[in-house]
């Protein structure tokens, strides 16, 4: 397909109503045409992996364009310098995540990015950062738990930031790696509670939900079962 019949197709699908409903949850309406992942997924089935259309995609600062662009790039043909460029163009925590767990967390370059992004200052990208965590530890089944255990530090560190797309994003990352199996589990029970004494109450907060979930009925039979 090409990129002007995408961009046509993708047109046709505007609606303005889930634009509206978008921006109530925090979606940038900005070009953004309102078109439902639920029917953007389907294209990019149709249209297959596709690294050249997937960067003029991008290019076109179309919301949904852009949320395309991740499903059908090839992680394989993904550079640092691309990922860089793309993460200065995140507005939204949806193109965020969206990049960083379908496409970013499926690159060799993933945990040398959740380094760097950490400690970066714009709030989407740090958000990338622990977007890629969370995206990891659901989806790359043959990591090791050390790979995981490294970046404690990195979600102590940075449980104090206020901002709320970062502390979601670091909550997240601390709950994704608690629920990948008991070991990983325990060590983040116990990350958490460390969290908890800081003085922040950005990190209690982060901490109390990782509490919640993590020794909740329902993640420990889960892992229990897993275990067998």
């Amino acid at each position: 397909m090409k990129y002007e019949e995408v961009i046509k197709e993708l047109r046709s699908l505007e609606n303005p109503e889930n634009v509206k409903g978008m921006a109530r949850y925090g979606i940038n309406p900005k070009n953004n045409l309102g078109v439902s992942i639920y029917k953007l997924r389907p294209i990019a089935k149709e249209i297959g992996k596709d690294h050249d259309l997937a960067l003029k995609l991008w290019a076109s600062g179309i919301h949904d364009a852009r949320l395309l662009a991740c499903f059908i790039e090839d992680p394989s043909k993904v550079t640092g310098k691309q990922m860089n460029s793309w993460a200065k163009d995140f507005d939204s925590w949806d193109i965020c995540d969206q990049a960083c767990t379908s496409l970013f967390d499926l690159t060799p370059l993933a945990q040398e990015k959740i380094f760097e992004w950490a400690e970066r200052e714009e709030e989407f990208i740090k958000r990338g950062a622990f977007s890629l965590i969370a995206g990891l530890s659901a989806h790359d089944k043959k990591a090791s738990d050390k790979e995981f255990e490294q970046f404690s530090l990195l979600i102590k560190k940075h449980s104090t930031d206020e901002r709320n797309y970062v502390k979601k994003a670091v909550n997240w990352a601390l709950r994704n790696i608690g629920k990948r199996n008991l070991t990983l589990n325990k060590k983040m029970i116990k990350l958490a509670e460390e969290i908890l004494k800081i003085d922040s109450k950005t990190a209690r907060w982060i901490a109390k939900d990782a509490l919640k979930e993590l020794t909740s009925e329902k993640v420990q039979k889960r892992l229990e079962k897993k275990k067998i």
